[in-house]
């Protein structure tokens, strides 16, 4: 799998989240032209939606400016998470294509369950399809 890869600092956590990806076999695609978050974001979700990547992970201090910048991205639907059941849940429920993780609060080992349950969730559930064909509307009315 190609995984979009942006975080705005470097510790632990996205030391052995790129460590593990990298293990596990996945092209990681790093963009890292920008020191800003809202540009991290904006990148992995322009690399998701122009299919330059299979999906794509953001970290910051929380997690949450870089999901809120991705998310402005059409067709992007990035979703935080802090626990593997969270991660399992937006792809399940949401067919969320972008994880957005915070940088400073989740121990290594649990990110890297979260980023396990993101990507070993490879499609959304059916009985969700009405609800993500909605989510897609509002990319298409937004503007």
């Amino acid at each position: 799998m190609r995984i979009a890869f942006a975080a705005d600092d470097s510790n632990a956590t996205t030391e052995a989240v790129l460590a593990h990806l990298t293990e596990a076999g996945h092209e990681v695609v790093l963009l890292a032209e920008s020191e800003a978050w809202p540009r991290l974001g904006e990148a992995v979700g322009r690399a998701v939606v122009a299919g330059e990547a299979d999906c794509g992970v953001v970290m910051c201090w929380t997690g949450t400016g870089t999901a809120i910048a991705a998310n402005k991205v059409p067709g992007v639907r990035a979703a935080l998470a802090w626990e593997p059941w969270i991660a399992r849940g937006a792809r399940l429920w949401n067919d969320a294509n972008v994880l957005a993780m915070s940088l400073k609060r989740l121990a290594p080992d649990v990110a890297v369950e979260v980023v396990d349950a993101f990507l070993q969730t490879p499609e959304p559930d059916a009985a969700e399809a009405a609800n993500i064909a909605l989510l897609n509307e509002l990319d298409s009315s937004a503007g």
